[in-house]
């Protein structure tokens, strides 16, 4: 049993140590798994490396490099604008638009992506009256809700681990309760921030901030032209905002200065708005929707599709017809993360395979109730996420809820989706990246506000996720 706990000790001090030192938590992790393997048990370096998972890998560098073409060939950045052009002038509906749109970005692979809607929407918010915290959090909410998509980085690393492990979590299952949980929060956040925007038409509402829309311009970085013309210039102008993004999609792909993505987004090239989609982005549209209904044609008669080779597929074509954007999405591929899920399931892999996990498991039997168990596991899930990787999270935790559910009592896919969606739930708050992001993004005179909201809830959900998730989806599978 020394051995085993030494070995534990050792997965949570590197976590810890990464995240402190802002090292790759996927390198220590490796070194971690080789060391702990080779010097406490009896495994040999080949059984160390077979830990690594390489079906995850190529889900997720597929994904990754598909829609990284879709970003460099302009294709992302084209919906945005198709898209914020028939939003109408109706303030009380730009936080849902927001919301559909960031999910739909977030979706495509790496949720962090749907950060290019932030600068967008914060300054969408200032011309129409929205409050700055509704917007943050409809936008927050999508990228959490797009993350779990079958296509996305959230639901890849949770229904893949929990398959590798022999549970049948469906993706969609997993993706649906996720957009629910999303959707409900946003009700929410509507009725905290948004219960004014009800019955107010917008040009009342962009008249109420016309005093306050230059000084608030001049904060922000904006361009400070008046906010109280027609819906139709206001609708022009979120436009025109849009075509900034280009900036903040490079950052959220990993390219690029974050400063220059959140601060002066509004500086970029303009376009012209009626320029048709060009051959290789409608080509592109076609391939995104294709993968979409390839995956669940395949999924309705009983076949497991390969996402990461289909998106590969599609990478190779849209190579082809285009080679210079399919050069520049290689190093678009998201290694980084492939190398954090790796190194921490690697590591994982070993502590199954000397018994610490099972360790653990008893553990989760000596409380006495699998419900309770549950329950606290899903609390140090957003507790630790709040201020630090969710992917990490999720590839930690999901691997050592596997005990307590070979205990029994508790349905698997249940308590793994439960655990996926409390882990990600914390993240508005301003210290992880979203949060931050919101923050970073308002005018200066609104950070301290935001920033005293956000820090009340994403902390409130640390405990309210687990109830809602636990009590709403946990313990009806354990019924019925």
């Amino acid at each position: 049993m020394l051995i085993q706990i030494i070995a534990l000790l050792i997965f949570v001090a590197l976590f810890a140590i990464g995240a402190v030192r802002g090292v790759q938590i996927g390198v220590l992790m490796l070194v971690g798994a080789a060391g702990t393997g080779l010097l406490l048990t009896d495994m040999v370096v080949e059984d160390i490396i077979a830990e690594f998972p390489l079906d995850i890998m190529v889900l997720l560098a597929g994904v990754t490099y598909f829609f990284a073409i879709a970003q460099e060939n302009g294709t992302v950045d084209r919906i945005i604008d198709w898209a914020l052009d028939r939003v109408g002038s109706s303030a009380v509906l730009l936080p849902a638009v927001f919301f559909v749109i960031t999910g739909c970005i977030a979706a495509m692979g790496a949720p962090l992506a749907g950060l290019v809607m932030m600068p967008v929407g914060m300054q969408v918010a200032r011309k129409y009256g929205v409050d700055y915290a509704l917007m943050g959090l409809a936008i927050c909410f999508a990228i959490g809700a797009g993350g779990f998509a079958p296509t996305s980085l959230y639901g890849i690393v949770t229904y893949s681990t929990a398959r590798g492990a022999g549970i049948d979590l469906s993706p969609y299952v997993l993706f649906g309760i996720a957009v629910v949980t999303y959707l409900i929060m946003l009700v929410v956040a509507y009725f905290m921030y948004g219960r004014s925007l009800f019955g107010r038409n917008s040009a009342a509402a962009v008249a109420s901030r016309a005093g306050a829309g230059s000084t608030e311009a001049g904060a922000d970085g904006s361009d400070g032209t008046d906010s109280a013309g027609t819906g139709s210039a206001g609708t022009d102008a979120s436009s025109r905002i849009s075509r900034g993004s280009a900036s903040a999609t490079k950052v959220a792909f990993g390219e690029g200065d974050e400063d220059e993505a959140l601060f002066d987004s509004s500086s970029s090239e303009h376009t012209d708005d009626s320029a048709p989609f060009t051959f290789v982005q409608i080509l592109t549209v076609i391939f995104m929707i294709g993968l979409v209904g390839t995956v669940v044609v395949l999924a309705a008669i009983g076949k497991d599709p390969d996402i990461g080779l289909l998106c590969f597929m599609f990478g190779a074509i849209l190579s082809l017809v285009d080679p210079k954007t399919g050069k520049a999405a290689l190093p678009k591929i998201d290694w980084s993360t492939v190398l954090l899920v790796g190194g921490i399931i690697t590591f994982v892999g070993v502590l199954q395979n000397m018994g610490a996990v099972d360790l653990l498991g008893q553990g989760a039997e000596a409380i006495g109730s699998p419900l309770i168990a549950a329950f606290v596991l899903c609390v140090v899930g957003g507790l630790v996420s709040a201020f630090a990787s969710t992917t990490g999270i999720l590839a930690a935790l999901v691997p050592l809820a596997l005990p307590l559910i070979a205990a029994g009592g508790v349905p698997g896919w249940a308590l793994i989706a439960a655990l996926g969606v409390c882990s990600a739930v914390v993240d508005v708050s301003p210290f992880s990246t979203l949060g931050a992001t919101v923050v970073a993004t308002a005018p200066v005179e609104d950070k301290p506000r935001l920033t005293r909201i956000l820090v009340k809830f994403g902390m409130s959900m640390v405990i309210i996720g687990p109830v809602a998730l636990v009590g709403g989806l946990v313990v009806p599978a354990m019924i019925f």
